[in-house]
């Protein structure tokens, strides 16, 4: 093409480019919200005394405080880029950035960190799918941003949980006691979240198991989430 074209093209091209990166930070707060906030409706609170109560609305606030930083955080990115004339560069240093951030939480690459570590001993079979999920939902509330079982079971938004004769799978990898889950987070709210009474660790001990934490400065994810092979949808190779 000849030079003399380019400068007639440029503008909207750049104009093409903000509109793109705007829809990839609408949908990647909307992955990550997806990610981090469970919906577990089933839960029964009237059997929660007053100070677990308290403790429970704590985490609550904490977890949409976090939520209403992500937003203002990409409300501000946004209206910066709109306003940015020369920004192609730093548009695409944001999507690159956020594009890898959405896969540490989609679990396709691995993660370090700090965090907290929760060791889980059930010697008598006592935890289910069923009391790991729950587990598994608090972790997240508490700003959990990536989570590994016993060094193999990358947890993700799809991960399911099932009893297994041999003691849990978790996302299609087999583990068993002792359950060590590695959380990368805020360490002081993830390691709350788990000591505060009517938690993760009274919840565990309720069952029968006993449960260990401790915070560490690193926290190093290598097992990568299982990608599942869509059955019906291919690449559109049409597409624009």
């Amino acid at each position: 093409m000849p030079d003399t074209e380019r400068p007639h093209r440029a503008a909207p091209h750049r104009r093409a480019g903000s509109q793109v990166l705007v829809a990839l930070l609408v949908g990647g707060l909307a992955f990550a919200m997806t990610v981090q906030v469970g919906q577990d409706d089933a839960t029964d609170y009237g059997s929660l005394r007053g100070v677990e109560l308290v403790e429970l609305l704590k985490s609550v606030d904490v977890a949409n405080e976090r939520l209403a930083g992500q937003i203002d955080e990409l409300t501000a990115t946004r209206d910066r880029l709109r306003a940015s004339r020369g920004g192609a560069a730093e548009a695409e240093d944001v999507a690159r950035q956020r594009a890898e951030e959405l896969a540490v939480l989609a679990g396709s690459v691995g993660a370090t960190g700090p965090g907290v570590r929760l060791t889980v001993s059930d010697p008598d079979g006592l935890v289910d799918a069923g009391l790991v999920l729950d587990v598994l939902q608090e972790l997240r509330e508490a700003g959990a941003e990536a989570i590994v079982v016993n060094d193999t079971a990358r947890v993700v938004a799809q991960t399911y949980v099932l009893d297994d004769e041999q003691g849990l799978r978790i996302g299609g990898r087999q583990v068993s006691s002792p359950y060590v889950f590695d959380v990368i987070g805020d360490p002081s709210t993830l390691e709350e979240s788990i000591t505060f009474r009517g938690g993760v660790r009274d919840l565990l001990q309720a069952r029968g198991a006993q449960a260990a934490v401790a915070r560490r400065s690193t926290i190093t994810i290598t097992a990568l989430a299982d990608v599942r092979t869509p059955e019906y949808a291919r690449p559109d190779v049409g597409a624009p």
